[in-house]
Formats: structure tokens, C-alpha cells, sequence
């Protein structure tokens, strides 16, 4: 393992994408927000990424320069197509479009469809949450095929499908619940590959529909599949998640025959709520604090480790790696290494930012 700045890692992978095609400002959004994931302590959306981002680009499935396109536009409604431009670009103004929206009229939905790969959608939940706005967020996968096993099910046939809620609190210490519908996101399986460590029991199984703890199992052909969590429940959101973030978006369900097969793009349809108008607010604010202080005074399980709410992890680790760096496996470090070298990016630069 290696650490790294997280300022000089934004600016090592900004150069990567700029040297790749993007502009000045694309390129740095993209990098800055695979930066955060790593900072908040999700590896798989973070870094890790770069060099299939980099092939998505060169096979022309994700676009650089695109932005948010407006389909529908209603007093409280924005369909939007993300024309498969970098999801880290995309997921920003859609939700943009959605506080908006909220701001003048109390709710805001934003139907986003074809966006590629959206990244961390706890990101968009703290977009909101930070300007006042509480948040749900329902996102499917089409195109790069299936990685989930229905419940019952031994092969794949659903996507990692994320579920995400916000809730904003005055001192932006925001209650952000974020995960995916599968045990573990598939970006924790490639992590898992990258260290050449065996993933937790009960997590994954071959393409016969066996167990296995091996990471390498997930990328066969056929492919392995990962089992939903919290077994029918998880298996249940996951598939509302297709329902909802595909047929109300208009971007489609995870099917064999999808349009956008060869792509990674999410659909999302997120609904921003103004906490303001729903009674008194500065009431509700005091009630939410009582609660959140009666929950995280239960006696803690294991001594030393108090309850925790949604998005203190994500904090915590936050803390901890802008004052140390970013850890990286050798593998993932090597992979951005030479994805830079094939772009003409001399190794050096890089040896110079892991310092």
C-alpha cells in the first residue's frame, strides 16, 4: 500500500483525463470526485476507476464535453438525458435542476436517464442535503450486464442497483445513507482483486451457482453473480430501483437486450424535498437532534465503538485521510500509473505524487 495526497492525486488524475480528451474543467470535476469517494473511505468508486473510464472513453462509450440535456420541464418535474457524458459532471447538474426545482416549489423530482457511470450517489445526496434539501435517490445500471442474483436465484440477472436517502442537519453533519442492493458494490469486488485478498463468506457465487470467496469469480464468462443484501428485502429495493430509475426515466431496465449494451450508464430518478414548508421547521430541526441523540446513546455493542448514523463513517474517514493520504494498493497504483504512460504522461509525474 501506498499513500497519497489527496490534492496531488486529484491532480495526477485530472491529467490523465485531460490528456484523454476532456477540458480543463471536466477533467478536474471528474478527478476531484473520484478523489472524494476515496476520501470517504469508498475505494470502489474512487481511483480505482480511472482505467475503466479510460477504455469506456476510447470505445466511445462515455463521452467527454457532454452536459445535462432537458427533455421535460414541469413546475415540479425535469426529465433529463445525460447523453452518456462522465456521471461525476452529469450527476451534478441534475440535481442542480432538482434543488431548484424544490426551492421555488417545495419538491423537485429529476428523472435522469443515460448518464454514464454516476459514481458515488452519496455525493448527490450531500449536494443536496448542503443546500437544505432532504433527498431520495433510486439508480439502476443498464448496459454492462448483470451482476446480482435475484434472491432464490443462482445466476445474475439484477445490478448492484444503489439506494440513497439525505437528510440535512444545521451543522452539515448530514444523515446520508448510501448502498448499493448487493452485499457489496462491484467496485469492492475489483478492490478485492487489486489486493489479492478473498472477499467475506456468503457474498458472491460462481457461474455454477456455488459459493466462492474468490473476486476473480465475479469477471468470468459467464459470470459469477453477487447475492442481494438483506436476502428478499435488498432483492426487493433492488428491483424497484429498476422499475423506478428505469421505466420513470425512460432510460430502461437491466435487460439482455438493452440499447446501451457495452456502456455502464445509470438511470436515476431522485425526488428533493424542502424541509420548510412541511410545518415548523426550526421544531422539526430540535426533533431530529432528540432522536438522533437517543439513538446514539445506546450502549455500544463493543466497547470503544459508539452507534453511528448513516454518513459518519464516510466523515471519519474523510478526517483521517486528508490529514494522511489516500491509501492505495500496489495494483490500483500501477493501473493509473500506466494508464497515464499511455497517454503519454511521463511515470515520473506520477512517482513524484506518491512521494
Amino acid at each position: 500500500m501506498i499513500l497519497i495526497l489527496p490534492e496531488k492525486l486529484r491532480r495526477a488524475v485530472s491529467a490523465i483525463f485531460a490528456r484523454a480528451g476532456c477540458d480543463e474543467a471536466e477533467a478536474d470535476t471528474v478527478a476531484r470526485r473520484l478523489v472524494e469517494s476515496n476520501l470517504a473511505g469508498h475505494d470502489s468508486h474512487g481511483v480505482v476507476r480511472v482505467p475503466r473510464y479510460l477504455d469506456l472513453m476510447k470505445a466511445g462509450a462515455v463521452v467527454p464535453g457532454r452536459h445535462v440535456k432537458v427533455v421535460i420541464d414541469t413546475a415540479s418535474l425535469v426529465v433529463a438525458d445525460g447523453q452518456c457524458g462522465f456521471g461525476q459532471v452529469i450527476g451534478g447538474e441534475a440535481m442542480a435542476l432538482g434543488i431548484e426545482k424544490a426551492r421555488r416549489g417545495g419538491v423537485g423530482v429529476v428523472a435522469l436517464r443515460n448518464a454514464s457511470h454516476l459514481g458515488r450517489i452519496g455525493e448527490w445526496a450531500e449536494q443536496c442535503a448542503e443546500a437544505g434539501f432532504a433527498s431520495v435517490h433510486f439508480v439502476n445500471v443498464v448496459g454492462a450486464g448483470a451482476l446480482v442474483a435475484p434472491f432464490g436465484g443462482t445466476d445474475a440477472r439484477l445490478s448492484t442497483n444503489p439506494f440513497t436517502c439525505g437528510m440535512p442537519r444545521a451543522d452539515g453533519r448530514h444523515v446520508i445513507l448510501d448502498f448499493a442492493t448487493s452485499k457489496l458494490a462491484e467496485g469492492k469486488v475489483r478492490v478485492a482483486l487489486n489486493k489479492g485478498v478473498e472477499l467475506p463468506p456468503d457474498v458472491l457465487l460462481d457461474n455454477k451457482g456455488d459459493p466462492t470467496r474468490r473476486p476473480k469469480d465475479l469477471y468470468t464468462d459467464p459470470r459469477g453473480a453477487l447475492l442481494p443484501v438483506g436476502d428478499h428485502k435488498g432483492y426487493g429495493i433492488s428491483v424497484f430501483c429498476d422499475l423506478l430509475a428505469g421505466l420513470l426515466t425512460g432510460g430502461g431496465c437491466n435487460v439482455p437486450d438493452s440499447p446501451m449494451r457495452g456502456r455502464v450508464i445509470n438511470n436515476m430518478l431522485t425526488i428533493v424535498l424542502d424541509p420548510a414548508p412541511c410545518g415548523d421547521l426550526p421544531a422539526a430541526m430540535r426533533e431530529m437532534e432528540n432522536f438522533i441523540k437517543w439513538i446514539c446513546q445506546s450502549p455500544p455493542a463493543a466497547p470503544g465503538q459508539p452507534v453511528m448514523l448513516p454518513g459518519d463513517p464516510e466523515r471519519r474517514h474523510r478526517a483521517e485521510r486528508s490529514e494522511n493520504g489516500v491509501p492505495l494498493d500496489d495494483t490500483t497504483w500501477k493501473e493509473i500509473v500506466e494508464a497515464g504512460a499511455s497517454l503519454g504522461i511521463a511515470r515520473a509525474e506520477f512517482e513524484q505524487a506518491a512521494a
